[in-house]
């Protein structure tokens, strides 16, 4: 199975950025992972309505450009999204693969979420939680919910 992860904006903390490469690379076990980092807009502090758009809009633009044509299942992580458990997570997953999808793009927005374009595009709206992220952390939450399915779908031992 392919995986990709289109995300806004670049990890700045050490932290998260070695916790990105330690789960990179369990799931070269797995599946073939490739992520792909969009430049994020410049911000001010405040902003009103229609800059946010704006920065949603244009960051939009970049994650369409980068989403492989044909078959390919995109997931949008959205605060309105539906939340799904680590088995649910799987089950979809294989479910997935039960229908010949072999690719699947996980969508992650910058700080203001991902523009309307981009989740008209989306197969589904998956959120990672009740709580609130930064997309930073949204991308390593995902890559360690990603290995966990893969964890279960092969009946392998992992913490819970």
């Amino acid at each position: 199975m392919d995986l990709t992860i289109i995300a806004v904006g670049k990890i700045k903390e050490a932290y998260l950025s070695e916790g990105l490469k330690d789960y990179i690379d369990r799931l070269k076990h797995y599946c073939k992972l490739d992520i792909v980092e969009i430049e994020s807009e410049k911000t001010k502090h405040k902003i009103n309505d229609a800059q946010i758009e704006k920065i949603k809009y244009e960051e939009g633009k970049r994650i369409i450009d980068k989403i492989e044509e044909g078959k390919n299942y995109i997931i949008s992580l959205d605060r309105e999204g539906k939340p799904v458990s680590s088995k649910g997570l799987a089950k979809s997953i294989k479910n997935l693969q039960v229908r010949g999808e072999s690719k699947i793009t996980f969508l992650i927005g910058g700080s203001h979420g991902l523009s309307e374009e981009v989740l008209g595009k989306s197969d589904y709206k998956m959120s990672l939680s009740y709580l609130t992220f930064t997309h930073q952390m949204s991308r390593l939450i995902i890559l360690e919910q990603i290995y966990r399915a893969f964890k279960i779908l092969n009946n392998e031992p992992y913490h819970k």
